[in-house]
């Protein structure tokens, strides 16, 4: 091995990544492109021979990196450092610059659904034969705390209305959760299998065929649909599907739920990793103070 390409070269080939899940591979290897062809001086990151990459380089590719967000850039670095210590595991390589990048960290979103906006977003969609799919995914990831990537990809197999539970195992913790299906939400899933459950498989799928078949939303697709639903509702168009996860949580949070029992719920493996959930909020301060014995 000579260049970066190779090195990324050799990871792609490995045992190590035809171990990562489908779409993990997918994002790696994308961006492991993305990272080949970042302009540094002259040339492209990935014709860089093994002994002349720096830090300095290392470090102008991040920042070429930041133009598209942090979050990428940090992804981008993380499959990247990935693909140099898997060759350095293998003692095709002995330093490590990437190591020594100075990232940025990503800013901890903040924003909140109410409770009255997630009401008024479900009445539009539901409304909406074209939209009934996506307010469904919506309502579900709102009601069970869970990430909208699951509640697009749920099956009918995991679903038993009669005794109102869902049971399915998330895609990033690789956890099984077992769920409570409330009135309102039941009601939804008996009306959409009425009309989908025909198709055997996705709960909330796209509502126009494609070659003829039923078939789920994309990841790309679920954003554009819900700032549609947004912009029809007249509702702010800062808010996403993503940010329903952290609201029911940290509902829940401010209800005085136990942290052990939320953790029954979002499949979080210990209680430090729900701290961006814990915002200030009047409703919480209010609950704390309130449990307060003054004397």
């Amino acid at each position: 091995m000579k260049k970066v390409k190779d090195i990324i070269k050799y990871y792609l080939n490995s045992g190590s990544f035809c171990k990562l899940k489908g779409s993990t591979q997918k994002d790696y290897e994308k961006h492991l492109q993305m990272a080949g062809i970042t302009p540094i001086g002259n040339k492209h990151l990935a014709n860089f021979y093994i002994e002349d990459l720096d830090v300095r380089a290392c470090q102008e590719a991040y920042n070429h990196w930041l133009k598209t967000g942090t979050r990428t850039a940090n992804y981008r670095k993380a499959a990247f450092s990935v693909a140099w210590k898997h060759a350095m595991r293998h003692d095709v390589i002995k330093y490590d610059p990437i190591n020594l990048i100075q990232s940025t960290n990503n800013d901890v979103r903040r924003v909140r659904w109410t409770n009255a906006q997630v009401k008024k977003f479900l009445n539009l969609a539901y409304s909406d034969y074209r939209y009934r799919s996506i307010g469904l995914i919506v309502h579900m990831a709102y009601d069970w705390a869970q990430r909208v990537g699951d509640m697009r990809l749920l099956k009918w197999d995991q679903v038993d209305i009669p005794n109102r539970q869902v049971s399915f195992v998330q895609s990033k913790r690789n956890a099984e959760v077992h769920l409570p299906i409330g009135e309102g939400l039941a009601n939804m899933l008996i009306q959409q299998n009425d009309d989908f459950g025909w198709s055997g498989e996705f709960v909330a799928p796209r509502t126009v065929l494609r070659a003829n078949k039923i078939t789920p939303y994309t990841k790309l697709e679920i954003s554009p649909l819900v700032n549609e639903v947004l912009e029809k509702a007249d509702l702010p168009s800062y808010l996403t599907a993503m940010d329903l996860r952290r609201t029911a949580i940290t509902e829940m949070l401010e209800g005085g739920a136990d942290a052990v029992n939320i953790m029954q719920v979002s499949a979080h493996k210990n209680v430090a990793s729900m701290k961006p959930y814990l915002v200030n909020t009047l409703k919480g301060a209010t609950n704390a103070l309130s449990k307060r014995e003054v004397k």
